[in-house]
């Protein structure tokens, strides 16, 4: 019975550490992150990280794949104020954005590949004119219109996720 027991402990033991947090896929999980206490945005269903401007931390929803992109804050009628979206660009690349179905103004901010923020373009409720980066994008941060110039957020300031 000891013999049994101790197999059974042992499969027990190698199913736990496959199933533990923090590993999806065989890759581990962001820093400060795990597979089961994952923060999600309760509308969009997307992951939510902190994200920081200088000393200011806002919460942001992570959108990746090209639907979430194309979706965006698309027919959202209202964004906590320290909230936003952050676009990642694989690979980084011009980015131009529009308000297409937008119900709320946005700052839109371009984040170039050293982290810091290219140009601040700031978008009108449902108006479709492309709002360009003024360089090679990693990621494109939008946070709720004036945001950015009442919190003192300018170019070359340094955006850490």
């Amino acid at each position: 019975m000891t013999i049994l027991f101790r197999a059974v402990l042992a499969i027990a033991s190698i199913a736990l550490a496959a199933c533990s947090p923090g590993q999806a896929g065989g890759k581990p999980a962001p820093a400060g992150t795990s597979a089961a206490t994952e923060a999600r945005h309760p509308v969009s269903g997307l992951p939510v990280v902190p994200l920081r401007i200088g000393t200011r931390t806002f919460r942001v929803e992570v959108a990746r794949s090209d639907e979430e992109q194309q979706r965006g804050l698309m027919f959202r009628t209202e964004m906590g104020a320290d909230e936003g979206m952050i676009f990642l660009r694989e690979p980084a690349d011009y980015a131009a954005f529009w308000m297409r179905n937008t119900v709320i103004p946005l700052d839109i901010i371009f984040i170039g590949k050293d982290r810091r923020i290219l140009n601040i373009q700031h978008g009108v409720p449902y108006d479709e004119t492309p709002l360009p980066s003024s360089g090679v994008a990693l990621a494109v941060l939008e946070l709720n219109g004036g945001r950015a110039e009442a919190l003192g957020i300018k170019p070359g300031d340094r955006v850490e996720w």
